[in-house]
């Protein structure tokens, strides 16, 4: 089953946009690196944008703080909870 769905991974600074890129590349995931959507905030302007599925992701990248998750359906942001939040 195919989603149709867009992830878009904001964290705190570019240093740690960066660090999730390099883990996202290394293991050979979907992704772009993009400026944050204007519908949504950051304290820094680039984020990961990812067709993956988040729950494939998110072992990866949970030890980089993480500012929020986005799940973009073609109409409206949502935001996601992941579980590093325990």
């Amino acid at each position: 089953m195919q989603e149709n769905r867009t992830y878009f991974l904001l964290f705190h600074t570019i240093h740690d946009v960066l660090k999730a890129e390099k883990a996202l590349k290394r293991h050979g995931f979907n992704f772009e690196l993009v400026p944050v959507p204007r519908n949504l905030s950051s304290d820094c302007g680039s984020c990961i944008k990812l067709k993956d599925r988040i729950e494939d992701v998110t072992p990866y990248i949970e030890d980089i703080e993480l500012d929020r998750c986005f799940v973009f359906d073609g109409k409206e942001y949502k935001e996601v909870k992941l579980k590093a939040d325990s």
